[in-house]
């Protein structure tokens, strides 16, 4: 696995206990941080303060492309990897969107539903058309 891959599945955990617990994301990371036994990956804070920062607009894009699921009505899994992947498919010029996508999908088929891996493709799929940024593309 990946450095960026694991600052991912980080960011989600991270993502995933504040929702569940309702705490502030930069608390969880915190504490994850000063418990963890090496350095966590600046990329997850990356994630986490980027996910917190532009969350409205990431969540209101979910909410329009979703076809048919509400935010609430998501796995909570599936919402917080779409919160991700979606900030990173907007506000990272570093990552391709292939690879956005890929690690979103691949997250999903091994933490969440059966039918999660193709209801991820899809929304962020139709984001990036939307959006900008087409298969491949690094802007």
């Amino acid at each position: 696995m990946g450095a960026r891959t694991k600052a991912r599945k980080r960011a989600l955990d991270v993502l995933f206990e504040a929702e569940q617990r309702a705490v502030d994301p930069a608390a969880v990371l915190a504490r994850v941080a000063a418990a963890a036994t090496s350095p966590i990956n600046p990329y997850t804070a990356v994630l986490v303060d980027g996910v917190v920062e532009h969350g409205e607009h990431i969540d209101e894009l979910i909410a329009t492309y979703s076809q048919g699921w509400s935010l609430e009505r998501m796995p909570a899994v599936d919402r917080n990897l779409l919160r991700i992947a979606v900030f990173e498919l907007l506000h990272s010029t570093e990552v391709p969107t292939d690879v956005v996508i890929d690690e979103a999908v691949g997250l999903a088929g091994e933490l969440s539903t059966d039918d999660s891996p193709s209801f991820v493709n899809g929304l962020l799929g139709r984001i990036a058309a939307v959006h900008g940024r087409v298969s491949g593309g690094t802007d």
